[in-house]
């Protein structure tokens, strides 16, 4: 179970550990938390856990210093800590709930020695729940067959949490990596040689705000269109940009389309032109390069659109932006959670998974295109 934070895991473990203790006088179940402290006063006896989670006729008795739960059906509950794996060698166990897996510190080696421990039974198993981090480890347990994935966000929880709660971490943390990861429960993923980290594109973050709040003297939409048009099409990129007198570029928008025709993003390219007052569209013409200047010209032939052509790899391409983001020189109007995932999945052999990255194209070319003014990018020698 991936869950942001409050969205309710540890009352859902402990819940889950009532049902097998009271229905399966036999169970043998470890509860592990990351130290002993946390076991203690959150699986056990905080406020959403396990002493909570019963009524008081049904409710087991927490023999603290055996660290042992012990219910009056005959089912027992041991607590152990995932920074002491070895301390799973011995026991044997029908169940068990892990909780917040991602924080432990030799989470592969406890994990590993739970397996072992997993014997008694028809059918051993375990309750991971925790607030999700991009650890091999669990993205190896949700890819498992084995594995049944559920998923809850905070809001899911919005009831019993303060009222301003939520509000208040949505408003300052909501789409951002650290808000995605511990309001959304995501896996936020990070590859080590890609050209953007995500620390990077926080740190060039700033409230969204118009054109004119950001005192822009140019505005600029970048286009990346599909090659071809249907469902299975890769997307249209759709990005705009502007810039200041003092040479810092604002990301205002990633407008990005998936299965138009060329008539459908042309359109939404242009009235994304007409809401921000650019300046230009800036188009990639390296494939049909006559029909994308047509298109565009057939929504609104007032539109002025700047061809640009490439002669170098994509990589080579986004080298130099990524300098400026670097350089503080490119900062983001808000939060763009997919086209920040591209960035940080964009490495010397473009993405991870293979797809093309429209979002980040468009990007490049909208930062080329106010940072060095140049239409057609300039070719490298040996390249």
């Amino acid at each position: 179970m991936l869950g942001g934070r409050g969205a309710g895991k540890t009352r859902a473990g402990a819940g889950w550990v009532r049902d097998v203790a009271l229905s399966e006088p036999q169970a043998r179940i470890a509860l592990i938390g990351e130290t002993e402290h946390d076991i203690r006063e959150v699986m056990i006896e905080g406020v959403s856990g396990l002493l909570a989670a019963h009524s008081a006729a049904e409710r087991p008795q927490w023999i603290a210093s055996r660290r042992r739960l012990e219910w009056k059906n005959g089912a027992v509950a041991q607590a152990f800590s995932g920074d002491q794996p070895e301390s799973l060698r011995g026991p044997q166990f029908s169940h068990a709930w892990c909780d917040e897996l991602a924080k432990w510190k030799r989470a592969g080696d406890a994990w590993d020695m739970l397996q072992f421990a997993l014997r008694l039974g028809a059918r051993p198993r375990a309750l991971v729940t925790t607030t999700p981090r991009p650890l091999p480890l669990l993205k190896r347990l949700m890819a498992d067959p084995a594995t049944v994935v559920t998923r809850a966000a905070t809001h899911a929880n919005a009831y019993n949490l303060a009222p301003d709660f939520l509000g208040h971490v949505l408003d300052r943390y909501g789409g951002t990596r650290l808000g995605r990861q511990e309001i959304g429960g995501e896996i936020v993923e990070e590859r080590a040689d890609a050209l953007w980290s995500r620390p990077l594109i926080e740190d060039n973050r700033v409230a969204p705000a118009t054109p004119a709040d950001l005192k822009l003297s140019r505005v600029v939409v970048a286009v990346d269109p599909p090659v071809s048009a249907g469902k299975r099409a890769d997307c249209c990129g759709l990005i705009a940009a502007g810039r200041t007198d003092e040479g810092v570029v604002y990301v205002l928008a990633d407008e990005t389309c998936a299965g138009l025709s060329p008539q459908g993003w042309a359109r939404k390219a242009v009235a994304l032109w007409h809401r921000l007052a650019a300046d230009r569209l800036v188009v990639e013409v390296n494939q049909g390069g006559d029909m994308v200047r047509a298109v565009i010209g057939e929504v609104d032939p007032a539109v002025p659109v700047v061809p640009v052509r490439a002669f170098r790899g994509k990589y080579l391409r986004a080298e130099p932006v990524a300098h400026l983001y670097e350089q503080g020189r490119v900062k983001h109007a808000g939060v763009f959670p997919q086209l920040e995932d591209e960035m940080c999945d964009f490495g010397p052999d473009a993405l991870s998974s293979g797809r093309s990255p429209d979002r980040l194209d468009a990007l490049v070319w909208a930062v080329t295109s106010l940072s060095f003014g140049a239409r057609v990018m300039p070719r490298v020698r040996g390249l």
